[in-house]
């Protein structure tokens, strides 16, 4: 089938290469040219396992190509909608204006055999809206939410937990289209949920709403564990074995970040509030404020084991909100390092994949390109991300002054730590000193 993909940002840019690699004519549009440009060489402008070579495969296969015009969607049986959806500057509400241009500028290239699925992560009633606007065209549009994790995305598009269908009534036609293209997914038995639009639009919402409750209960817990002198991840081991919880996202640390879960708890809340059912939703605030105390107590635990040396040097591991991405949206350890920085202490920092994005947004921010490099002059190392570099690291290996780690994902093996000689000082666990 001929395809089209509206946004090449990170859902875009994905789906555009996972849909040409199992064999439709793919294009990927967007306003941003220097994307588009490095996109249709080849090369990926975000760090996510497996997508460089996906991408270089499908674009020199013939199957995928990337575009900023428009009219580049006609023709297209299906356009699916990736455009983003951020919080709005001053409110907490998602902003919509790039979802209504994408739709604005599809109108003149669609017609009665066109099918716009929307991916998108919008507020309820949104694909309703939608659906009007683009009525008298004939078109049809079915809501298509997506689920990506970051480190997992091209697996997550290929080989999905499962895909929902937010249709109008009675809309079978699109159904079948939409099934067309996900025949090869379909086919390996992935569960399919056919509903209506605001249900469709709610399951993203509603996802990313309990994943987020499930991480800041067990760091409200951490923060109840640390006055008590009980230790969280043990707490989270003896509860997670419970089948009806789980042990998935129940790891305490410092919080989550990234472009989705934040903003999207907080539009969920807005909307809320503007369909009458705010009270439904009140408990996300607190979920929002734990989150937020978090990176509070994170940057405290540095300052504090900071204040206690003589230069107050401390280093930062891990600046991308998660392992496995260089995405630094609203991301606790970069945060907690540019405050650090802004409150007078010596930071030297040190990720995998983010450092270029991290010094483009703090260009104050002393990010250096080895981890080696970052440690050397630290007195307080602080591990804000859970990168395999670090979990695995040799504590005895490094060649730092530094006498105090701060497990700020609590991932370490402390003993380990404690037996090359570090204080180890984890959130929500007992402080690990260094036997006399």
């Amino acid at each position: 089938m001929k395809l089209a993909v509206i946004g090449c940002g990170y859902l875009g840019a994905v789906h555009s290469a996972a849909m040409a690699s199992v064999g439709h004519e793919t294009v990927g549009i967007d306003i941003d040219e220097p994307r588009i440009a490095l996109l249709a060489s080849g090369k990926a402008p975000f760090y996510e396992p497996g997508f460089d070579e996906l991408l270089r495969e499908q674009t020199g296969g013939g199957l995928l190509r990337f575009s900023t015009d428009p009219a580049a969607a006609a023709g297209a049986s299906v356009i699916f909608l990736a455009v983003g959806t951020p919080q709005t500057e001053g409110s907490n509400a998602a902003d919509l204006r790039y979802v209504d241009a994408a739709v604005e500028s599809l109108l003149p290239h669609i017609d009665a055999n066109t099918l716009i699925v929307g991916k998108s992560t919008v507020p309820v009633g949104t694909a309703a809206r939608l659906a009007e606007k683009i009525a008298h065209t004939g078109a049809k549009l079915l809501w298509n939410p997506e689920f990506l994790r970051e480190g997992f995305a091209v697996q997550d598009t290929l080989d999905p937990d499962r895909l929902v269908y937010g249709i109008a009534d009675g809309d079978t036609a699109s159904v079948e289209k939409l099934d067309d293209v996900y025949s090869s997914i379909i086919e390996k038995g992935t569960a399919r949920i056919i509903t209506d639009y605001p249900t469709a639009e709610l399951v993203k919402v509603s996802a990313n709403a309990f994943l987020a409750t499930k991480i800041s209960f067990i760091n409200a817990m951490a923060e109840i564990a640390e006055q008590v002198g009980a230790d969280v991840t043990e707490l989270a081991d003896a509860i997670g074995v419970d089948n009806r919880i789980g042990r998935r996202f129940l790891n305490s640390g410092l919080g989550f970040g990234g472009g989705c879960l934040p903003k999207d708890i907080r539009a969920f809340q807005a909307r809320a509030i503007e369909v009458g059912a705010g009270e439904s939703l009140r408990f996300l605030e607190e979920v929002d404020r734990v989150n937020l105390r978090r990176r509070e107590r994170g940057y405290d635990l540095a300052a504090r084991e900071a204040d206690a040396t003589s230069t107050k040097r401390v280093a930062v591991l891990g600046l991308s909100f998660k392992p496995n991405s260089d995405d630094v949206r609203d991301s606790a350890p970069l945060d907690i390092a540019a405050r650090l920085h802004a409150t007078g202490y010596s930071v030297t920092a040190y990720d995998p994949k983010a450092r270029e994005t991290a010094r483009r947004l703090h260009p104050g921010l002393d990010v250096r390109d080895s981890l080696a490099d970052a440690v050397a002059q630290a007195d307080v190392i602080l591990i804000g991300t859970e990168w395999s570099e670090f979990r695995e690291l040799d504590p005895s290996s490094l060649e730092t002054p530094a006498a105090v780690v701060i497990d700020g994902r609590n991932t370490l093996d402390r003993e380990h730590w404690r037996a090359a000689g570090f204080k180890v000082v984890s959130l929500g666990r007992r402080t690990l000193e260094v036997e006399a």
